[in-house]
């Protein structure tokens, strides 16, 4: 069977399962597009490249296969350098094609030419530049491949036109050898002896902390972090990355650590003889100053890409390794040096191992003695004062609570983002969705979109600030165009939050180019303008009728302008580049403990 170049990789995504793919289509890349009118995929019409990426990013993280998106030369290409950097950082697996000139007009700087494959190369796991129209079958089987295996990541193909309109006998690659992958050799398996070693090392230690990444996430490792958390009795904290990964609700979850982090979860780790990084990378907002980061602490790092070993923290056990399968061999480990499937003393609901290793091991209750007061002197707070402004952290409580449990969560990047994670309470894995490592503003309003595209079935909320929202809002025109219902609640303080709050604190208050008036642009008439119902709330009062509003509407996208408090600041926090001993607490609670 002959195909065009075009034909050929349209059938090759096909027969990768590909469902959806997100788009813009011009001249580069038109070949491409018309197979697509005969395809079975689902083509999303976007307004803008970058938000084709951050819909195939959603997508991607709701559902744990690889997003798709498709733009077209030059500025179409750069256009989604923003989602291929920001998937790149959280290891998001996506495959991005790219139309390209020419073949013969490549390097002469013909219309529309960006040598995209040079731009991505340091943000990409991997990406080929098409120059035989034979190897488009192997090349997208293999793109699939390194995006999906080891540590995810995104890829990206640059199809160049007149491969696109060149004929080719149809073949499809029928195993890894095939796709000609030299050097690429991922571990997931953990080395034996390090396992047993880390075992011992969890055994002794009196005062653990399991740090839980994105990476289990990856893994799909969720039930296996459950059932090591239970088997010890360990507490767990998860990361900005991993919020969900481990139940809030659980009486071995400390929440979130780092720079916005609980108390808790910071000072538990500060304080800890033993850390558990499991997918985690020790990325500076968890650490704060590295050389005074939990000072006391051994540390066990297991991770997929062995790069990561050692990179910020040596490991007194490194174990490069899928998470979710090194679990497993850890609780065999345990099994074999005695560990029960209960769990130990000091526990809630502690059952006392029935053997005399089990016995030996040390008991955690002044440990949770300790987590548990500071839980109590130290828990999430924000002063909501009668009659004032609506507080941003009451609107995420009730927005939580008017919500079903298993709802998808997607926010912006700055202070609604770091409410978002404090304040809702993640009890499934795959329902929060952030831009973590890049920290991209506007990620929120159309990862929703492929949020919703890929999990139709739940209810997505995106958390949005008015800095953020205003730069991608226009793809809630795409949202009403292909009937996509998200529901998104601007948290409007009128200000660039974040910045403003790092200007207040540590700039003397010199409030430079961070004010953005809370009535321009009018959030309401824009949301209506783009097919949206959109609703406005300006006093507690009117926060939960807003809600209920919003959440009876399932036939198009609704936007909530909330006006919120201007100078309300995320707490607690641990200012840039100081140790996390020095973490801030809210003012009332810091008088309190004084």
């Amino acid at each position: 069977m002959r195909l065009t170049g075009a034909q050929a990789l349209i059938k090759s995504l096909e027969m990768q399962g590909v469902e959806v793919m997100f788009g813009l289509p011009g001249g580069a890349i038109l070949p491409v597009y018309d197979p697509i009118i005969d395809s079975s995929i689902r083509h999303i019409l976007v307004r803008h490249e970058q938000g084709a990426g951050h819909m195939a990013e959603g997508y991607a993280m709701v559902t744990g296969r690889p997003g798709v998106a498709i733009v077209t030369s030059g500025p179409g290409a750069t256009n989604i350098v923003t989602p291929l950097s920001n998937a790149y950082m959280d290891s998001t697996p996506l495959v991005v094609v790219s139309g390209q000139v020419a073949t013969q007009s490549i390097g002469t700087d013909a219309f529309q030419e960006c040598d995209i494959t040079g731009v991505t190369m340091g943000i990409t796991k991997h990406n080929w530049l098409i120059k035989d129209v034979d190897d488009i079958p192997r090349v997208v089987a293999a793109a699939f491949h390194v995006a999906t295996t080891g540590r995810p990541g995104p890829v990206l193909i640059d199809m160049p036109k007149d491969i696109s309109n060149a004929t080719m006998e149809w073949y499809w690659p029928t195993s890894v050898e095939d796709l000609d992958l030299p050097g690429y050799h991922p571990v997931s398996v953990g080395d034996p002896e390090q396992v047993r070693t880390a075992a011992e090392l969890l055994l002794a230690a009196e005062r653990p902390v399991i740090y839980a990444g994105g990476g289990i996430l990856k893994a799909r490792a969720a039930d296996a972090l459950r059932e090591l958390a239970e088997r010890t009795g360990i507490p767990v904290v998860t990361t900005l990355m991993a919020r969900g990964a481990f139940p809030d609700s659980h009486a071995l979850c400390l929440g979130m650590p780092g720079m916005h982090g609980n108390y808790t979860a910071v000072t538990a780790m500060q304080r800890s003889d033993l850390l558990i990084a499991l997918g985690s990378r020790f990325d500076d907002r968890v650490t704060g100053k590295i050389d005074a980061f939990a000072p006391g602490a051994k540390v066990i790092h297991v991770d997929i890409d062995p790069a990561e070993l050692g990179k910020v923290r040596r490991p007194d056990v490194g174990i490069a390794g899928d998470c979710r399968l090194v679990i497993e061999e850890l609780l065999t480990a345990l099994d074999a040096l005695g560990l029960s499937s209960g769990r130990p003393a000091g526990t809630a609901g502690a059952t006392a191992a029935p053997n005399s290793r089990a016995a030996a091991r040390p008991d955690l209750n002044a440990w949770w003695d300790q987590l548990h007061g500071w839980q109590e002197r130290f828990p999430l707070y924000y002063e909501d004062t009668e009659g004032g402004p609506i507080k941003p952290e009451m609107v995420v409580e009730t927005l939580r609570d008017a919500s079903p449990a298993d709802s998808v969560v997607v926010a912006g990047v700055g202070q609604h983002q770091m409410w978002a994670s404090q304040y809702w309470r993640f009890d499934y894995p795959y329902t929060w969705v952030n831009s973590g490592g890049a920290g991209t503003m506007g990620f929120a309003v159309p990862a929703a979109i492929g949020a919703k595209v890929g999990r139709p079935d739940r209810t997505v909320w995106a958390i949005d600030g008015d800095g953020c929202f205003q730069m991608t809002a226009q793809e809630l025109v795409t949202a009403t165009a292909e009937q996509i219902p998200i529901k998104v609640a601007i948290l409007n303080n009128a200000y660039l939050g974040m910045v403003r709050q790092w200007q207040e604190m540590f700039y003397e208050e010199r409030y430079s180019e961070v004010y953005l008036s809370p009535d321009l642009p009018d959030y309401v008439k824009w949301a209506e303008a783009m097919g949206c119902v959109g609703i406005r709330a300006e006093s507690p009062e009117e926060v939960t009728p807003a809600i209920e509003k919003a959440n009876a509407i399932d036939d198009r996208p609704v936007v909530i302008d909330f006006r919120t408090d201007a100078f309300e600041k995320v707490y607690p926090m641990v200012p840039a580049g100081a140790s996390n001993d020095a973490i801030v607490v809210h003012p009332d609670q810091e008088r309190r403990a004084q």
